[in-house]
Parts: C-alpha cells; structure tokens; sequence
C-alpha cells in the first residue's frame, strides 16, 4: 500500500480548503493501492518558525514538541496531497510555516497541489512548486485547480441541482492520481 496524506492547507472558520480536501480524500481512497489519511493544520498548532538553526541542518532533531509531533506525522506518508486557498496571489502563512518546520520528512516523495481561489489558486500552486522542489519533494505536473462556478456550486449547492459540483473536473483528478500513483510507487521503490 502507498500512504498518501491529504493536508488541509487552512486553518479559517468556514474554510473551503475542509470541502475540497474532502472531495479529493474520498477519490484517492477509491483508488485500491492508496492508504489515504486527512491531516488537518488545525490539529497542529505550531508556533511561528523560530528555531536558531534550518531544519536542513538539523537532521532531523526537532526541539519543540509540536515540531516532532508534526514530524512524524509527515514522516509516515510515502506521497501527499496538499489542498490550498490562495490569498492575495500565494497561499497561506499557515501552510508554508508547517512546510517550514520539517525537512528530510518530506525528501524524496510526491506532492500533487488542489488549489482555490483566484484563477483556480494556480499562483499559489506556481509558488508551493517552488518551495516543494527546495525541500526535496517532487511536484507531480498536474494540479487540481478549482474554478470559481465549481467553489460557488460547494459552497452554496442549489436545492433543484442534483449534480457532483465537481464533476467538470473529472479528468484532471484522474489525471492528477494516476501521476502521484505512478510517482509514489516510483520513488518509494527508490528509497
């Protein structure tokens, strides 16, 4: 089995990023060689990054306790899925400081990016590639961005509308799983 994580990449009353983590949870967990788990920030209430010393360097030896508990979370997943808002053309403080505070948990594995907001949250995805790639992980090329008639159709679904929200982007989220299928397989052999 591959131990795929979802994060929850908010951490906002009423945020969306809970909708759309659980649309893509529900469809990893279909696919039969996937273990899937939703990991909620919330869950982890990390301080600021503040540590005298990059986790880079530090080898793995985090000092605060939240950090380590955090740790060893990431570091039971073979692959993720991170589900992020997009605010003010980036994503959000809460999500690059849990990105910030472990390293080689993430080394050596696959990251596929569902994103919101404006256009479809592809600026925040742009920048979580960048950061993705210097923390070792590897951006699988298609993400999940989310257009604006399909959060609307979430948020506020019409009584007489019985149809999935979510079903115009049905081929971008097969295309998105088989490639971090493929991927995960790939470098959890590799390791």
């Amino acid at each position: 089995m591959l131990k795929i994580q979802v994060i929850i990449g908010s951490t906002r009353e009423n945020r969306f990023s809970e909708k759309a983590a659980s649309w893509i949870f529900e469809e990893a967990k279909k696919r039969p060689e996937l273990e899937v788990e939703l990991v909620d920030l919330r869950d982890y209430d990390l301080p600021f990054f503040d540590q005298p010393m990059s986790p880079k360097m530090s080898d793995g030896k985090y000092t605060n306790e939240i950090a380590k508990k955090w740790a060893d979370k990431i570091g039971e997943a073979d692959g993720y899925i991170i589900v992020s808002p997009e605010y003010n053309h980036g994503y959000s403080a809460v999500l690059k400081n849990a990105l910030d505070w472990v390293y080689k948990e993430w080394n050596q594995k696959p990251v596929g990016f569902v994103s919101y907001g404006g256009v479809g949250g592809a600026r925040a995805v742009e920048q979580l590639r960048l950061v993705a790639i210097e923390l070792q992980l590897m951006p699988i090329h298609t993400s999940i961005n989310i257009p604006w008639n399909v959060y609307m159709a979430v948020i506020k679904p019409s009584e007489d509308n019985t149809e999935d929200p979510y079903e115009s982007l049905e081929t971008t989220k097969t295309t998105f799983l088989d490639q971090l299928t493929w991927a995960t397989k790939a470098l959890k052999a590799a390791r």
